[in-house]
């Protein structure tokens, strides 16, 4: 009686010296990383842990310490809520049209131009918000005054200088517009072609084609690009110190002239003059602002990578 033999395994090839060197690179690269970040993590605990454990009235302003961050993260959400709501149409219409309805020399210029606004620096950006945007605004505030007055967000007195949360909001979505649209633009332009040449084959329009076929499966790459715009407006510095004139308190009147600022500006302004508890307290506002825009990044590639085993044929 013969046994049956199982056949030999194929040997596994070798892998070469060059390709053990990448892997060995790239994992110590994503390791450098995860270090770093915990190495920051430590050093704002560390460093917040006197401002946590103090009393209030050690605390700038003697006020509690949820009392003085409290303001400066409902200026910041609302600094960066702000920018993405007007930021995020703009960047899926312009997205759209580079990919669909422009034609190829212009779509390509288009893209580079999108793709230079997010090289500018922020402090040109604060410039041009201060100088050039804040004046221009104010008519329009004046207008939001007195026809929409009613509403608690344009309720006034408008600032007669313009340098208020709105235009604050405005100069954000000009910033974090170049980051939704290239992440939008990507992923329209991946749309299984299938599913677009079987909509129009069924007679469908352009744009219902692009309803039916290219806006649901860029659905969540547009929102992963939407909160990577917003983990960058939640972080932003020189911009908002420029602009906005921050005199503490929370205020949903996104026109007048007393604004909430926001932590990272407050962090700028007030830094170099601070010393002892107050550097602590600074850098426990810092930790907030690190959980925060930890979280919303976090959240952002868990939606985006949940399209990354979507084929077109499904």
């Amino acid at each position: 009686m013969t046994t049956l033999t199982a056949p030999p395994s194929p040997p596994r090839p070798k892998r070469r010296v060059g390709d053990r060197i990448f892997a060995g690179s790239a994992t110590g690269a994503g390791i450098l990383i995860l270090i770093v970040l915990a190495g920051v993590a430590v050093f704002l605990i560390s460093e917040a842990l006197p401002a946590l454990t103090a009393d209030s009235a050690d605390l700038p302003d003697g006020k509690s310490l949820a009392g003085y961050i409290g303001p400066l993260i409902f200026g910041t959400l609302v600094a960066a809520v702000i920018a993405l709501v007007v930021a995020t149409p703009l960047a899926i219409a312009i997205a759209l049209y580079i990919t669909h309805y422009a034609p190829k020399r212009l779509a390509a210029a288009m893209g580079y131009v999108m793709d230079l606004l997010a090289a500018v620096p922020s402090v040109v950006y604060g410039f041009w918000g201060i100088a050039a945007l804040a004046p221009a605004l104010v008519p329009f505030y004046k207008w939001l005054e007195t026809h929409l007055g009613f509403i608690p967000l344009f309720s006034g007195p408008a600032s007669v200088t313009g340098r208020t949360m709105l235009t604050v909001g405005l100069v954000l979505a000009v910033m974090i517009l170049p980051i939704i649209s290239a992440i939008s633009r990507e992923v329209f332009s991946q749309a299984p072609a299938l599913h677009r040449e079987a909509a129009l084959a069924l007679g469908a329009t352009r744009w219902e084609m692009i309803k039916m076929a290219v806006l649901p499966y860029g659905k969540s790459g547009v929102i992963g690009g939407a909160m990577l715009g917003l983990g960058r407006a939640l972080g932003e510095t020189l911009a908002v110190a420029i602009i906005l004139s921050g005199s503490g308190g929370v205020t949903f009147n996104l026109i007048g002239s007393s604004n909430p600022s926001t932590i990272a500006a407050n962090i700028a302004l007030q830094f170099p003059e601070s010393t002892g508890l107050a550097v602590n307290t600074l850098i426990a506002s810092g930790l907030a602002l690190f959980l925060i825009t930890l979280a919303v990044n976090m959240l952002a590639r868990y939606i985006v990578n949940r399209r990354a085993d979507f084929s077109g044929a499904n």
